[in-house]
């Protein structure tokens, strides 16, 4: 499911993995995904909209607008991801919402649109519900499975998103970038424990923990290091934490941070997250105070 731009020169081919469902997912949408990949293949290095030279690939006059997706979409190690995008979509009488000839659907990219570095869409087609005889709004996913390899840790970051639209018996399609843009980040994991338990009030407790974040290119977690990660306490009875200290993790994402016990409460571990790594906080570990 990649397009990388060191192998630009065969993106028509490659193009044809951008959509291509893995084995083990979406069988039932295979189709689908065939399709939408042909028609990035075809609009490879050409700019949105523009007729391929082969008349089965003609321009369906279709276009996108109001698109909406997630400001961030946090992908872990190895477990399938969704996020929905939500768009408009404008068409001409040629193009029938009932027709199971017709589809749609979202995609998101890093890179340009004419010479993407990695394209991931969807498993299914997006659902559309007409507004006028020429406007539908439309609801589809973009499908994420980080353990069969579709991608590198550096995609962690900035993506652009856009939508395509197709016609499956002759080929004709629309492709539309540049209508928004979403972060996909590494997911984070926190931990902590604070003892002793109970504690003198007075005395010290000691919280220890660790960060790791999900790494696309093993399927594994590995420890963050040098990270600013927030000691933070609540007080039993209340609902709001309070920042104790920033400590930051080691060279092995280990965190470690002390402070003295005045009350009953719970203890965590607060991280502020990346661009390309998500915020995470750890599940508070409560302290008796005698």
């Amino acid at each position: 499911m990649r397009i990388r731009a060191t192998v630009a020169a065969v993106s028509g081919a490659l193009a044809l993995t951008a959509f291509a469902a893995p084995a083990s997912h979406a069988a039932d949408s295979v189709s689908y995904r065939s399709e939408a990949a042909k028609i990035l293949a075809a609009h490879s290095g050409k700019t949105a909209f523009s007729t391929v030279a082969d008349s089965t690939t003609a321009d369906l006059g279709v276009t996108f607008s109001n698109l909406k997706i997630a400001k961030k979409v946090k992908v872990g190690a190895a477990n399938h991801v969704s996020t929905t995008v939500t768009y408009t979509m404008t068409h001409g009488a040629n193009y029938d919402l009932s027709s199971a000839d017709f589809d749609n659907g979202p995609f998101i990219y890093r890179g340009s649109l004419a010479t993407p570095e990695v394209m991931l869409g969807g498993d299914a087609p997006a659902t559309c519900t007409a507004v006028t005889a020429t406007t539908a709004t439309c609801s589809g996913k973009i499908d994420i499975y980080p353990s069969d390899g579709i991608l590198l840790n550096s995609d962690a970051g900035t993506w652009s998103a856009g939508a395509l639209a197709l016609q499956r018996s002759t080929g004709a399609s629309s492709k539309q970038g540049g209508l928004g843009t979403t972060l996909l980040q590494r997911a984070a994991t926190l931990t902590v424990n604070a003892g002793p338990e109970p504690v003198y009030k007075g005395k010290t407790v000691t919280s220890t923990g660790k960060l790791s974040r999900a790494n696309w290119e093993d399927n594994k977690y590995h420890g963050f290091a040098n990270q600013p990660v927030k000691l933070q306490f609540r007080k039993a009875g209340t609902t709001t934490y309070t920042t104790l200290k920033t400590v930051y993790s080691d060279s092995y994402g280990n965190v470690k941070a002390t402070a003295t016990a005045q009350y009953d409460g719970y203890w965590r571990f607060s991280f502020a997250g990346t661009t390309t790594t998500s915020a995470v906080s750890a599940t508070a570990d409560y302290v008796d105070v005698k």
